[in-house]
C-alpha cells in the first residue's frame, strides 16, 4: 500500500491494521513527516514532498515495487476546500437568515452556493486519481469532508469516480460515521472505494449510537478518555481563561452556549439561539461519543473537556483511536492540526480491508 496526503497516518495504521504493508507515505508538510517517521512500523518510506511533481512510476519506484505487484493506494486529499466552513458563512448570507430567524423575523433561507471558490487544493483530486492510474494499482481508498457531497463540489467528486469507472475500476461510495464503526468520535467521512477486480462492499457498521439491537455500544468519550485524567498527561494549553472561561464552567456536560439563553431557561441570557457556530463553548458528555475534532479550532470552539478544560493532545489521540504509543511531533497547535485532520485508523481499516478483500483474491 501506498499512502498519499498520509498526514499523521491514520490511514496507514488502519491498512497495516488490515493486514496490508505500508511501502510509502507522501506528504508534504515536515512536522506531519515528523511524525510518521517517528512510527516508522506503521509508515515505511516516507516522502517529503508535493504529489503533484512525481509521477506513478515514481510511486513504484519508491516503494519498491516491480509493474505487476499488488498495490492499493490510499489517501484524503485536503479537506479545506470542501469543509462546510469554506461556504457556511462564505458571503454573510447565511448568518443574516440564522439571526432573523433567532428575533422571530420571517426571512428565506438563501440557496446553498453553486460555484466554487478559487483554490487550487482542489486540484489535488485529480492528481490523486492521476497516480492511481499512473502507477496501475489493482485498488484505492478516497477519503474527505461528507461536505465534497455539496452541489459546489459534486464535480470534483463525481469527475473522480467517472474517471475511475472508465478506467475499469468498480468504485462503491460510503458515508460512514466513525462511532459506527468502535471510534469514541461521531466524525463523519465520506469514502470512495475501488477495485479492478471486484466491487469492494461497503462495510457493515459494528456499533451503534442509538443503542440498536446486533450493534455494540458505541464508545462513549468517557471510556476513552478514562485513562488520561492524572496528573501525568497536563498540559499548560488545557487550562482555560479569558473573556468566556465562566460561562464555560456553567455550561453541563453535552452543552454548548446555547445554556446562556431564554430558550434554555438562562435568567440572565447572554447569547440568543442560533446566533454562534454550534460549538461554540461545546462540551462533551462522557456519556456520549464525542463530536468531530476541529483541526484548527479557534480559542472557544469545543469540544471542551466536561471538567471544562481543553483536550490534551492525548486525549485526542484516543478520540481518534490511534495506538497509546503513538507519537505526534511539533508542538501543541501542530499535534491538534495533525489530529484535526486525521482519518481515525479504525475506521480506515474497515474501508481498507473490503478494498483488499477484491484485491486478495
Amino acid at each position: 500500500m501506498i499512502d498519499l496526503f498520509a498526514g499523521a497516518g491514520g490511514l496507514s495504521i488502519g491498512a497495516t491494521d488490515a493486514g496490508c504493508e505500508v511501502r510509502a507515505c507522501v506528504e508534504l508538510d515536515p512536522t506531519a513527516c515528523r511524525t510518521l517517521r517517528a512510527n516508522e512500523r506503521y509508515h515505511g518510506m516516507v516522502l517529503e514532498g508535493d504529489v503533484a511533481q512525481i509521477t506513478g512510476l515514481d510511486l513504484r519506484t519508491i516503494a519498491k515495487l516491480g509493474p505487476n505487484d499488488p498495490l492499493i493506494v490510499v489517501g484524503g486529499a485536503p479537506c479545506q476546500p470542501f469543509s462546510k466552513a469554506a461556504y457556511w458563512v462564505e458571503n454573510g448570507e447565511e448568518s443574516r437568515y440564522r439571526r432573523a430567524r433567532a428575533a422571530g423575523i420571517a426571512m428565506n433561507r438563501p440557496p446553498a452556493p453553486t460555484e466554487a471558490r478559487s483554490d487550487a487544493r482542489r486540484t489535488l483530486v485529480e492528481e490523486f486519481w492521476r497516480l492511481i492510474f499512473e502507477s496501475n494499482a489493482d485498488g484505492f481508498v478516497f477519503e474527505n469532508v461528507p461536505s465534497i457531497k455539496h452541489p459546489r463540489n459534486r464535480p470534483v467528486l463525481d469527475g473522480f469516480r467517472g474517471a475511475a469507472e472508465a478506467a475499469g475500476y468498480q468504485v462503491t461510495q460510503v458515508t460512514a460515521n466513525a462511532a459506527n464503526y468502535g471510534v469514541a468520535q461521531t466524525r463523519e467521512r465520506v469514502f470512495l472505494l475501488g477495485a479492478k477486480r471486484g466491487k469492494p462492499e461497503a462495510p457493515h457498521p459494528s456499533h451503534s449510537v442509538k443503542n440498536e439491537t446486533g450493534y455494540a455500544a458505541a464508545v462513549t468519550a468517557g471510556e476513552a478518555l478514562e485513562a488520561f485524567s492524572g496528573p501525568e498527561y497536563f498540559e499548560p494549553e488545557e487550562i482555560v481563561s479569558g473573556r468566556w472561561a465562566e460561562h464555560l464552567r456553567a455550561v453541563p456536560p453535552g452543552g454548548n452556549y446555547k445554556a446562556h439563553t431564554a430558550w434554555a431557561g438562562h435568567p440572565n441570557p447572554s447569547f440568543e439561539t442560533e446566533t454562534r457556530f454550534w460549538n461554540f463553548l461545546l462540551k462533551l458528555s462522557p456519556e456520549r461519543p464525542s463530536w468531530t475534532l476541529a483541526a484548527s479550532p479557534g480559542p472557544w470552539t469545543g469540544p471542551f473537556h466536561w471538567t471544562s478544560r481543553r483536550l490534551r493532545t492525548v486525549e485526542m489521540a484516543a478520540l481518534q483511536a490511534f495506538p497509546e504509543a503513538y507519537h505526534f511531533a511539533g508542538s501543541r497547535r501542530d499535534r491538534v492540526r495533525q489530529l484535526g485532520n486525521a482519518v481515525p485508523p479504525l475506521l480506515a481499516k474497515r474501508m481498507i480491508e473490503a478494498v483488499f478483500a477484491t484485491v486478495d483474491r
